[in-house]
């Protein structure tokens, strides 16, 4: 027979396994509940057929319950519980329990009485947090045993750090640890969110020093108070009128959920934590969020008597009120807690759909490689195109796929140097061999498959290109010819006719379509370009350095019409910028 006391009970299968861990005030009645319920949910009855013996472990309070309960399972990890995915590799600051004690990061805790704050989001947090409290306070950074014997007897000598101000000098006597613990509770207090009594013990010790004409540790201390309050200022204030509460909210959304804890102390937010729950048996919200309750406030050691919760919970098991505020600053807090968690829910989102386009980019790549039978798998890809109007200003352009995702700071625009009216042919192998032979300079890798836009010509073009440039053999090369999709692949006699509908086609044709995209935008700024220095020509008194000037600073001749002649006078001289404005000609441009 069960007894009715604090304690954690597990459900047990056939071979023994966990199936499921809780805790209860009254360890009979949590589990009478389960056999005595009239409407039994998917996970309970599942729970019930598979459960073969149930064994609980009495406890003397409340607190042992929570600890228990999430120490079995993080190690069992029962099928039926809740999974809170809390990684133990978040970074912690530690103050060392030892004679003057050290301050620093890590990530592994060990019960030895040390003082340990957080867990926080990011090491870069901690670095600079902990920058900052050594710029308050000198601390010494290394790990000798500072103990009085071993101080007495002198084995040791300052180092770098006490000559360039950074340490005191205990390891020599030349700090009393006295003075030593005064800074250390100093920065218990400030990482514990007590800014406001950090600041009011050095107000109190700088009047000491400068009643005692100390005038210099004053001025230390001074310099201390400082960026204490610019400190302050950049924490979050959430409302003055609030005391010390925990703050719990949780977001779901396709099947993932996220709870978001705030801690507030004397008002201010002073630690915020997302967590991430594995839901296999669709919990409702108000389940999922006790379970993180008491989960996250044993994990942190909070005392606190307040907590404000984003959905209503029956308080069954513990001793503190939950809450669900509707209005006014407590409202707020839920608010700022839920957005939070929102944040780290579509982060999370974020990151899987990024994971999956990747899987699905992979899959088809596999397809176009063997569709096309190429030599490598085609992870580099580059595609060529050329543009002009009646050989006027001819452009081309290359870009590049890594991995089937356009790697656009590695695209690349060429204005024809060499060939001279509309020959696409010639253009083509310029830009090739240009593209090529500078990568062959700089040491950098080949694609796996050059895509060329054109037919055979086209084609026939970059490959004597890449031909001078010994290069035919590393990579593949086929050109895609337009309206008919037809592929030809150098060294086939035979073209390749894809599927319409196939996912290799469409990836060709999305890379060629970019490649055509990048080149006419090229094209076009280049002809503008034109067109508005002839524009700017017609106006009598400016030249071209003129010219130019005004192009950099708008970009474009709309922007220079509509200038107005203040702005014209300052970027080009007064007279100049006048006669801009002024002249008919400008107007009717």
């Amino acid at each position: 027979m069960a007894p009715e006391t604090f304690g954690v009970y597990e459900f047990c299968g056939k071979k023994e396994e966990v199936l499921y861990v809780g805790k209860a005030k009254n360890i009979k009645k949590r589990i009478s509940s389960y056999f005595n319920k009239t409407k039994k949910n998917k996970k309970t009855i599942a729970l019930l057929k598979k459960t073969s013996r149930i064994r609980y472990t009495l406890v003397s309070n409340e607190t042992d319950a929570l600890l228990l309960e999430n120490n079995l399972i993080k190690k069992y990890q029962p099928k039926y519980n809740i999974l809170l995915k809390d990684s133990k590799s978040y970074p912690w600051i530690c103050i060392k329990k030892e004679a003057f004690p050290r301050v620093f990061q890590t990530r592994k805790i060990i019960d030895d009485g040390s003082f340990y704050f957080g867990p926080f989001a990011s090491t870069k947090t901690t670095k600079t947090l902990i920058r900052f409290l050594h710029k308050l306070y000198p601390l010494r950074t290394c790990s000798l045993n500072l103990s009085e014997e071993k101080v007495k007897k002198n084995k040791y000598s300052v180092c770098l750090e006490y000559h360039i101000g950074n340490c005191l000098g205990p390891c020599v006597q030349k700090q009393d640890e006295q003075n030593y613990l005064f800074a250390i509770d100093q920065i218990k207090n400030l990482l514990s969110g007590g800014v406001s009594v950090v600041i009011q013990n050095l107000t109190k010790k700088m009047l000491e020093h400068s009643k005692n004409l100390e005038y210099e540790e004053a001025k230390k201390i001074k310099d201390r108070l400082v960026s204490l309050e610019d400190y302050r200022s950049k924490s979050m204030i959430v409302s003055p009128k609030l005391d010390d509460v925990d703050v719990f909210s949780l977001v779901q959304k396709n099947k993932l959920s996220f709870v978001n804890y705030l801690k507030i102390i004397n008002g201010s937010v002073v630690q915020s934590y997302n967590l991430e729950v594995r839901d296999v048996f669709c919990d409702s919200p108000e389940e999922i969020l006790d379970r993180a309750i008491g989960f996250l406030r044993t994990r942190f050691k909070s005392k606190t008597k307040k907590v404000f919760s984003s959905h209503k919970i029956k308080n069954t098991f513990y001793n503190f009120l939950i809450a669900t505020p509707v209005i006014g600053d407590k409202k707020k807090l839920i608010d700022l807690s839920v957005k939070n968690a929102k944040q780290a829910l579509l982060e999370r989102l974020f990151l899987k759909e990024r994971s999956r386009e990747k899987s699905a980019s992979n899959s088809v790549l596999k397809t176009l490689s063997s569709d096309l039978f190429l030599k490598k798998p085609a992870t580099h890809i580059e595609c060529f195109d050329n543009s002009n109007i009646q050989g006027n200003f001819a452009v081309g352009s290359c870009v590049v796929f890594r991995n089937g995702v356009p790697a656009k700071k590695e695209y690349r625009h060429f204005n024809i140097k060499t060939v001279k009216g509309a020959d696409d042919f010639k253009s083509m192998e310029e830009i090739v061999y240009r593209r090529y032979s500078r990568l062959l300079r700089l040491g950098e890798s080949i694609p796996s498959l050059i895509v060329i836009d054109g037919g055979k010509g086209q084609l026939g073009s970059a490959v004597k290109s890449l031909k001078k440039l010994g290069l035919l053999e590393k990579t593949d090369v086929i050109g895609i010819a337009k309206k008919l999709e037809i592929i030809h692949k150098y060294g086939d006699v035979e073209p390749i006719y894809l599927n319409k509908r196939s996912a290799s086609l469409k990836t060709i044709q999305k890379i060629r379509d970019e490649a055509h995209r990048f080149a006419i935008k090229h094209h076009r700024k280049k002809r503008e370009k034109s067109l508005l220095k002839n524009s700017l020509e017609l106006v009598k008194g400016i030249g071209k350095k003129t010219i130019l000037k005004l192009l950099d600073h708008y970009g474009s001749l709309e922007k220079i019409k509509s200038a107005k002649q203040k702005d014209l006078e300052r970027i080009i001289g007064k007279s100049r910028g006048k006669l801009l404005f002024e002249q008919i000609n400008f107007k009717q441009l």
